[in-house]
């Protein structure tokens, strides 16, 4: 899939180099602490667990239970499962393989 031309510019790409260049688990939460705020982290963090359970086939109901997320969440993650560019499935079926 090609990369979505509203996204690319020379500052992403850089932001998505530094990311890249992370070695292991800590400099991600260095960097990344560095980064975001601890609610944005807390809210990507979030979304991917609504992924693993989306694609899991865990119902809205339990989701949200499980991980507070709203329901207007988990909808926006679904329609990226469905309709996306397909980064969910990438990492998802990345992480299973380990």
């Amino acid at each position: 899939m090609a990369i979505n031309p509203k996204l690319e510019d020379k500052a992403t790409d850089r932001l998505f180099q530094a990311i890249l260049s992370l070695k292991n688990r800590e400099e991600c939460y260095q960097f990344f602490e560095d980064v975001c705020t601890i609610s944005e982290l807390k809210a990507m963090a979030q979304r991917m667990e609504v992924a693993r359970m989306l694609q899991a086939g865990i119902k809205y109901d339990d989701i949200v239970e499980q991980t507070g997320a709203s329901t207007a969440t988990i909808s926006r993650v679904k329609r990226c499962l469905n309709y996306g560019a397909d980064g969910y499935k990438t990492v998802l079926a990345r992480l299973d393989e380990r």
